[in-house]
């Protein structure tokens, strides 16, 4: 069973930093894309950050310069460093990943996420 499981959210002030941390765990090939989604009520989930496995990044336009994402792939981890942070980045993160496992000697890849984790900033 492949689960991811964030942890490192919170309460901030405006301006505050945050680092959110995802870790995958279970049986697995390899970990390809991982990301960083978040979600207010009522709205779609949005893409904040992704990385690839060899490190190419890709960020939303409202996050860049201020939101730093990296991973580590012997821990099978990504984080995100939080910058500068905005009353409009409260939401719900959630981590994502394109996870592959091999049966037999065919590998297929499956798109996981992690619980949610809540990052409220605020006076």
């Amino acid at each position: 069973q492949v689960q991811l499981v964030e942890s490192g959210g919170g309460s901030v002030q405006p301006g505050g930093s945050l680092t959110l941390s995802c870790i995958a765990s279970g049986s697995f090939y390899s970990i390809n894309r991982m990301g960083w989604y978040r979600q207010v009520p009522g709205k779609q989930r949005e893409l904040v950050a992704d990385i690839a496995r060899m490190g190419a990044t890709n960020y939303a336009e409202s996050v860049k310069g201020r939101f730093t994402i990296s991973r580590d792939n012997a821990k099978h981890t990504v984080s995100l460093q939080m910058a500068n942070l905005r009353p409009e980045d409260t939401a719900v993160y959630y981590c994502n990943a394109d996870i592959g496992t091999l049966t037999g000697d065919q590998i297929h890849e499956w798109n996981y996420w992690g619980q949610g984790t809540q990052v409220t900033v605020s006076i």
